[in-house]
């Protein structure tokens, strides 16, 4: 009989990964890259009602999921912005252009899962710094910091 392996299971409370408010939105890296040995990232999200979450996108290196807890968040998929509910998922791969918002009257909860685990706790963290600060970054300023986060930002 195997034995499993000493530190095969990592635990980590909600007081190690608070909830970080940033304007009337707030999120939580429930598992960073760091935790989960680059496998993959989860991140809680609570996006206020009306809020605008981030415009369409996609990322080179790794896939975002996206898993409604609560309220309705409108995604970006497939060329048109839908609304999802709790228990919905959309899984978006590599390469896949996509985008997120609260077009309803009541907070959206949901899980950003990503794979690999990069450490996309920084780019959330870069985004709440900016807002917090209320200074605006030069459209160069706002290339360099998507491209350091494997973020390319697309018109539709």
């Amino acid at each position: 009989m195997s034995h499993p392996t000493p530190g095969a299971v990592v635990v980590r409370t909600s007081a190690e990964h608070p909830m970080v408010e940033s304007g009337s939105s707030a999120l939580r890296v429930v598992a960073p890259g760091a935790a989960t040995a680059g496998r993959f990232g989860l991140v809680e999200y609570l996006l206020a009602p009306r809020s605008p979450g981030a415009a369409p996108h996609f990322h080179r290196t790794f896939s975002e999921s996206f898993y409604v807890l609560s309220g309705e968040l409108t995604v970006y998929a497939d060329g048109a912005w839908r609304p999802y509910g709790p228990g919905d998922l959309a899984l978006v791969h590599e390469q896949g252009v996509h985008g997120f918002r609260n077009d309803g009257d009541e907070p959206a909860g949901f899980l950003i899962l990503f794979a690999p685990g990069i450490a996309r706790e920084r780019f959330f963290a870069e985004m709440a710094e900016l807002r917090r600060s209320g200074r605006t970054r030069t459209p160069e300023e706002m290339t360099a910091f998507y491209a350091r986060h494997d973020q390319v930002m697309v018109d539709v």
